[in-house]
């Protein structure tokens, strides 16, 4: 069984600051591609950064140079450093990771329960 834990959003003033952080846990499975999706009222779940088992990186254009995602292998933990926040950044922030069993070799795609940010103009 895989379990992905948030923790770190909350409520900050635009152009503020917050880290989000991920703990993966499963010892049946690596953890592959991580990631945090966001998902804001009446709009669709869209990627925000991802980041392969090498660091490869992947972002949104709207958080390009904003956001940071960084990952600790040995902990399966992955992180999301949010810096200069707008408001437009409010949403509930999902974690996702693509782990694989250590023996069947089957991939699957595990969320978390999301976190709320919340970003006050």
């Amino acid at each position: 069984q895989v379990q992905l834990v948030e923790s770190g959003g909350g409520l900050v003033q635009a152009g503020g600051s917050l880290r989000l952080s991920c703990a993966g846990s499963g010892s049946s499975f690596s953890f592959n591609t991580m990631g945090w999706y966001r998902q804001a009222p009446g709009k669709q779940r869209e990627l925000v950064a991802r980041i392969t088992s090498d660091s490869g990186t992947t972002y949104a254009d709207s958080v390009k140079g904003r956001f940071t995602i960084s990952r600790d292998n040995a902990k399966n933990t992955v992180y999301l450093q949010m810096n200069s926040l707008k408001s437009e950044d409010t949403a509930v922030y999902y974690c996702n990771a693509l782990v694989r069993h250590i023996t069947t070799l089957r991939t699957y795609q595990s969320w978390g329960q999301g976190t709320q940010v919340t970003v006050s103009s």
